[in-house]
């Protein structure tokens, strides 16, 4: 449901995320979501709340366990951040896995469209999603004031609930938060759900998809006039349905320690100094019907960057900027049990960076470096293992450079253009490396191939802006060329037949030669303005991709979309109506088959109020008004039958500041 012309403000917030120089002027695309926006839009997952939005989609394995999706890439090319650390999880593995970032504790979500491997990596080579809180405080503070929110509803009869308070005083700064959320079993609209030993039945809900989740963090800084130094602590608890295995639940936590501070108006050649450093211990546990855990997957792993702000400079007329820095990160990960078919791995990635940016009058340049270091080890087979499959221990080293060029033309007031060119290297995964078994969420036995080589793209992005008071609008082309794009391939073999008589097709990873590139455009204009206001908006958004040695398309890609929307806002009321068509994706690999399109009518309203020192906000918002049976092109093709988009869903809740 996409609320992001709720309330127009004056200036546009300043993207955080990619741009460690804070300009006001990003050239790499990106979109936030903060305030009464998200609140609006919040979903079950980071998925599920990002959908939509220009070049996002999401891939869906049921409600619980969905990913963003940037310009049609998935998995480790979307670089998954929590207040620019990363979110060391499982995600990336396997669809079923859900990420341990819940958006109701969350105050801001910024995306990156596109490659931004230049200050997180490799993994970042399609984009990244920074979700952003307040757990360890930036600014004093000297009285205490906090939020609470209350949701119910939707199609999966949703009761959740947060809350946060925040304080200080005498330089010191604190946070304390706290969530939960059940779902029961996600009801869509009437579909033929195909069953063991074939033909179907009707269903109205999707089997085993409720959830019960919850968590909660504390932190607090030392603040001073010229920067802060903290800590905060946060865990996370969810316990999902599998809808692809009828009696299998996951039980996933994940604990973190974060540190993190900065220190600014330095004397010398910097002025500016900010760190941080992270660790996480992750694991979440598969368990049959009967209470046996089958499989247990553990990642545990400590990250951490540090960046330095030199001071400015005249040049050529104009005014260099810049900031050198370092990331390292460490992950050690594990899978033990029936269903494990990748062995331990331990992943160790160091890197120094540089990004500079040289401001003239009406036109920003900016240019980086980065080079990093991978290195990627196998445990091999346990000493006893009864089927030997990953073979004897072995490590992977890669050095990874990525390069890029920005500008920024103001070609007059209102109009402005941007563009970008990167070139990026991305070292291959522990899963693309080692894997080698039977992956039951996938219906396939996936096989790695350990001397596969670094993946390396050229990407070209380019936008047209304008803007004029509450009116703008922005249309962008983008490319990215692959010379050795890594994908999971059918390799033609004979499939796979377990000891229990089950066949698997067996898929390879395999480095191919690819292209992707799409169209993205979103506007808005205010066709009436005073104390009744009514914006007209729309988005529109394509993605092409394609395998280059042999021209099929590439697997679950997103189809084209078109959104058109208008929003009245009155005196503290708001009300919008939106209507998003889905176009049919027919470009699909021959391992799959086309998903038909769709259209949703969706509506929400809200009424702001203020009494006394309290600021509240109540709303609801009606999705897929229509029932529309509809399903997404971006689920693999084995679970895609069993779990429809979720069917016609009202939701209303109440969000109270003080």
């Amino acid at each position: 449901m996409s609320a992001q012309t709720q309330a127009p403000t004056a200036l546009d917030p300043v993207v955080v995320t990619g741009n460690p120089l804070r300009s006001e002027t990003l050239t790499t695309p990106s979109s936030t979501l903060a305030g009464d926006a998200l609140v609006l839009r919040r979903g079950s997952s980071l998925g599920d709340t990002l959908n939509g939005l220009p070049g996002v989609s999401s891939s869906y394995f049921g409600p619980n366990a969905n990913r963003p999706v940037i310009r049609g890439q998935d998995g480790d090319r979307v670089r998954m951040l929590s207040n620019a650390g990363a979110s060391l999880d499982a995600s990336a593995l396997s669809f079923d896995h859900a990420v341990p970032i819940d958006p109701l504790v969350v105050e801001r979500v910024e995306v990156l469209r596109g490659p931004a491997a230049l200050l997180y990596g490799g993994s970042a080579v399609g984009g990244v999603v920074n979700a952003i809180d307040n757990r360890i405080p930036r600014d004093k503070e000297d009285m205490v004031n906090g939020a609470a929110e209350l949701r119910l509803g939707g199609a999966a009869n949703e009761r959740g609930a947060s809350a946060l308070v925040e304080g200080g005083g005498s330089g010191f700064a604190w946070h304390a938060d706290a969530f939960g959320r059940d779902t029961d079993d996600l009801h869509v609209p009437s579909f033929d759900r195909p069953v063991d030993g074939g033909g179907t039945e009707r269903r109205n809900r999707i089997v085993n998809s409720a959830s019960r989740a919850k968590g909660g963090a504390v932190g607090g800084s030392m603040v001073w006039d010229h920067g802060y130094l903290g800590a905060s602590v946060d865990t996370y608890r969810n316990d999902y349905g599998v809808v692809a295995e009828e009696d299998v639940t996951i039980r996933m936590k994940r604990d973190k320690l974060a540190l993190a501070g900065e220190v600014r108006d330095l004397g010398g050649p910097f002025k500016l100094v900010r760190g941080q450093l992270q660790h996480t211990d992750y694991r979440h546990a598969e368990v049959e019907g009967t209470g046996e855990v089958g499989t247990t997957f553990k990642n545990k792993g400590t990250d951490g960057r540090l960046e330095a702000e030199h001071v400015s400079l005249a040049m050529a007329g104009g005014t260099l900027r810049g900031v050198l820095g370092a990331q390292g990160e460490s992950m050690r990960f594990s899978a033990l049990g029936e269903e494990a078919f990748v062995p331990g791995t331990r992943t160790e990635q160091g890197a120094l960076f540089a990004f500079e940016e040289l401001s003239f009058e009406r036109l920003s340049l900016t240019a980086g470096a980065r080079v990093e270091h991978t290195s990627v080890a196998s445990d091999g087979d346990a000493p006893d293992a009864a089927e030997p499959r990953f073979g004897a221990p072995q490590t992977r080293r890669f050095t990874a450079g990525s390069l890029a060029l920005g500008a920024a033309w103001k070609l007059s007031p209102q109009w402005q253009l941007l563009g970008n060119v990167a070139r990026t290297e991305l070292a291959p995964t522990y899963y693309e490396l080692f894997a080698n078994g039977v992956h039951v969420a996938t219906a396939a036995y996936e096989r790695g191939d350990t001397a596969l080589d670094k993946e390396r793209s050229t990407n070209v992005d380019v936008a047209l802006q304008w803007k004029e008071g509450a009116h703008q609008a922005k249309v962008g082309a983008w490319t990215s060329r692959f010379a050795n794009y890594i994908a999971l391939l059918r390799t033609g073999e004979p499939d796979f037949v377990n000891d229990e008589g089950e066949a698997f097709p067996v898929y390879g990873f395999a480095g191919v030669p690819a292209r992707l590139y799409g169209l993205e455009a979103e506007g808005r204009w205010r066709v009436l303005d005073g104390a009744r206001q009514v914006d007209l908006d729309g988005r529109f958004d394509l993605v092409r991709a394609e395998n280059r040695e042999t021209g099929e398309p590439l697997p679950r890609i997103a189809p084209a979309r078109l959104t058109l929307g208008a929003t009245y806002t009155q005196a503290g009321w708001s009300a919008r109506a939106e209507v998003q068509r889905v176009a049919r994706q027919t470009r699909v690999p021959a391992d799959d088959v086309p998903t038909d399109g769709y259209t949703l009518v969706n509506l929400s309203a809200s009424y702001r109020l203020r009494l006394a020192a309290t600021d509240a906000l109540l709303f609801a918002r009606l999705d897929n008004a229509g029932n529309t049976l509809a399903y997404n092109a971006g689920t693999i093709g084995t679970v895609r039958p069993l779990a429809p988009l979720p069917g016609r869903r009202l939701m209303a809740g109440l969000r109270v500041a003080f």
